[in-house]
């Protein structure tokens, strides 16, 4: 071929080999790039793109399918590429090469048996890949000044097995070098850079938009620290931005390769955002039901970091290819049941809360375009346009709509938030206004009663020799009406607890609250007997219009031993199961009222859990209450106290709260001294 300042695509025709190359045993060069090497008998392969082919995955033109799609169906490894030339150029004219802007996944090339440059890392066992990126070797060793010239050209080219379930028709090249003037070639090499930018400036955007939303949702925490919303939306919008930020960073340089970036965001960023967006929404709509469906969320990311994992060929190198590709339909299952769940949990949203349910239902659409990106490529469905010179795809389109819609619905979520706190303040006000003086006074009255509740409440987390104690209490309004008392016994290394539920809500009730517990700390000074306590608080109430208690006191012995009182309080679970236990009428109604007692011992490892009838009786919009069949599956399930209580609460509170839990842990006695 003649060059004078032109650029020649180098079509064809090319020799394939599949295989690598054997070395001279006595110079160790590479036969197969020789310039005097035989390659008659290799397959040939024209590298012509055909009119309209295009790049399923970018949609770039001139797209030409993989030894894959030529009869080596399943192969990975190395393979070469040689073509002869008889190259006619200006005497002194310097030449150079640009190496395929698409191949699978890294080359060497050589120049009449010269290594004249490489992309990728050749010097280990295994080469070290980076995603295609625009390069030029300069053939001015090989050429010199001669004008005219013979010039056989080899690619040494390496796919790894993870190509084959990444790519359609993967495999070497997929589309020619270009051979011509040092100084055109240059010039193409910046275009075919300005266009790698311009390729991927959407995502280095969407991961810019998506970084600052996600710093948006975590500064409305400031605003309203009680939502959980903003933390998830926080965490699936930062994980996002760090899956198109490793995108954009791998395609314009070789600062990461191939591995550690695609691990991470097949492996690890996309389970997690595809059961973040999930529990995004289940936390937004407050959804409580059905109550399995969280850890269904956590089951499916775990299952699809394993199929991932193994699928990708990646992070489990050594799993027989046969194996990883039974993987890829599990993985894709299991993606369409994240989508599912999502589209439910959206469908539920709308259920429950109309406008704002459908408001997010772009979201659902949005998300299931970009989420399923890999397939439509997989199917040859071209989805990319080039506006202004940028390579958009639909599913990038996409990704910036949805942005924008979860970005307006954080901030009306906080506008909706802030002005019903203003309302709620603003009603506080006028009643304080309307009410007068002595309502004011009442309002610092029930401040300080609050304050009083906090003080006398236990710690919620006490260790003790033998015994882990959680206890969680939840008012239902400023001041409650249950009350408990943990109280170590140092003398014989005994517990006293003693838990009940005034008959009643408000001041009163919190008043009297704080009377039981100084009548009880007071009689454990003097016995710590469960009857004699209850009889001396049933002592107290007597008399007392309306003041009613339900109550139950036990004793806890250092070796397990256990005697519990009870005076028509909610019976407690022990392991999980309602204990049998007798009915009593409360404190407070009869004299001399028969208290039931109950004796049994708690082993290393047993869990008793006491509660209020708070727990029982919270309730849902639709009247349905929270019942003992939940409360059993939550103590069975070993949730903490304060799991309980929070279940009870995001249920329907309507009463006061409390949960406390006792632990028999090993005693760990001091080494002896030898």
């Amino acid at each position: 071929m003649e060059l004078g300042h032109a650029i020649v695509p180098l079509n064809g025709p090319w020799r394939l080999q599949i295989g690598d190359s054997p070395r001279d045993p006595a110079t160790g060069a590479t036969l197969w790039a020789e310039q005097e090497f035989d390659d008659s008998k290799w397959e040939s392969l024209d590298l012509t793109p055909k009119v309209g082919s295009y790049d399923p995955w970018n949609g770039d033109a001139g797209y030409i399918p993989g030894w894959t799609a030529n009869g080596h169906q399943g192969y990975a490894g190395y393979a070469w590429y040689r073509i002869h030339v008889k190259v006619e150029s200006r005497p002194g004219q310097k030449l150079a090469l640009a190496g395929p802007a698409d191949v699978d996944d890294a080359y060497q090339v050589f120049a009449n048996g010269r290594l004249v440059g490489s992309f990728g890392d050749f010097r280990g066992k295994t080469p070290i890949i980076y995603f295609a990126q625009p390069r030029m070797f300069s053939l001015q060793q090989v050429t010199g000044n001669a004008g005219s010239l013979d010039l056989v050209l080899a690619f040494r080219v390496w796919m790894g097995k993870h190509s084959l379930l990444q790519q359609p028709e993967a495999g070497g090249l997929h589309n020619p070098p270009l051979l011509g003037d040092a100084g055109a070639i240059g010039a193409n090499d910046r275009l075919r850079w300005q266009k790698l930018l311009g390729a991927y400036s959407p995502l280095a955007f969407e991961a810019l938009i998506y970084a600052l939303l996600a710093m948006m949702a975590f500064s409305l925490l400031l605003f309203d620290h009680t939502d959980r919303v903003y933390l998830w939306a926080g965490a699936v919008l930062a994980l996002t931005a760090i899956d198109f930020a490793l995108s954009a960073i791998t395609s314009w340089t070789t600062y990461l390769n191939f591995l550690l970036p695609t691990i991470l965001r097949d492996n690890f960023l996309t389970p997690l955002v595809c059961g973040g967006w999930v529990m995004l929404w289940w936390v937004w709509f407050r959804l409580h039901r059905p109550p399995w469906l969280p850890r269904v969320v956590d089951l499916l990311t775990i299952l699809l970091i394993v199929a991932n994992s193994i699928g990708g060929e990646l992070l489990l190198p050594f799993i027989p290819h046969s194996v990883a590709v039974a993987f890829l339909p599990v993985a894709l299952v299991i993606r369409v049941l994240f989508f599912v769940l999502l589209a439910w949990v959206v469908w539920l949203g709308i259920r429950r809360k109309r406008l704002e349910g459908w408001l997010v239902f772009p979201i659902l659409v949005f998300r299931g375009i970009g989420q399923f990106q890999r397939e439509h490529s997989a199917l040859h469905i071209q989805t990319n346009a080039s506006p202004l010179g940028l390579d958009i795809s639909i599913s990038q389109i996409c990704n910036l709509l949805m942005a924008l819609t979860i970005g307006v619905l954080l901030l009306r979520r906080l506008l909706l938030a802030l002005r019903q706190q203003r309302l709620m303040a603003q009603d506080i006000n006028q009643r304080l206004l309307k009410s007068g003086q002595d309502q004011y006074l009442m309002a610092i009255e029930v401040k300080q009663a609050q304050e009083v509740q906090q003080v006398i409440l236990p710690e919620a987390r006490t260790q003790l020799p033998g015994l882990l104690i959680e206890s969680e209490y939840r008012p239902a309004r400023a001041v409650g009406g249950d009350f408990f008392q943990i109280i170590p016994r140092p003398i014989d290394d005994s517990l006293l607890i003693v838990a009940g539920d005034i008959t009643g809500k408000g001041l009163k009730a919190g008043m009297l609250v704080a009377f039981l517990v100084g009548a009880i700390r007071t009689t454990v000074e003097w016995s710590a007997d469960p009857v004699v306590v209850l009889k001396a608080l049933n002592r107290l109430l007597i008399g007392r219009k309306d003041a009613q208690a339900t109550c139950m006191a036990l004793r806890i012995s250092a070796n397990g031993d256990v005697v519990l009182v009870n005076a028509g309080h909610i019976p407690p679970y022990l392991n999980g199961e309602a204990m049998p236990i007798e009915g009593a009428l409360p404190l407070g109604m009869q004299p001399d009222s028969d208290l039931t007692i109950t004796r049994f011992k708690l082993s290393e490892g047993d869990r008793l859990v006491l509660m209020s009838d708070g727990i029982v009786e919270a309730m849902d919009a639709a009247g349905n209450l929270f019942g003992f069949e939940r409360v059993q599956e939550l103590v069975r399930k070993s949730h903490s106290a304060a799991e309980v209580a929070a279940a009870a609460q995001r249920f329907g509170q309507e009463d006061d709260i409390s949960v406390i839990s006792v632990t028999r842990t090993p005693v760990l006695k001091p080494a002896m001294a030898r």
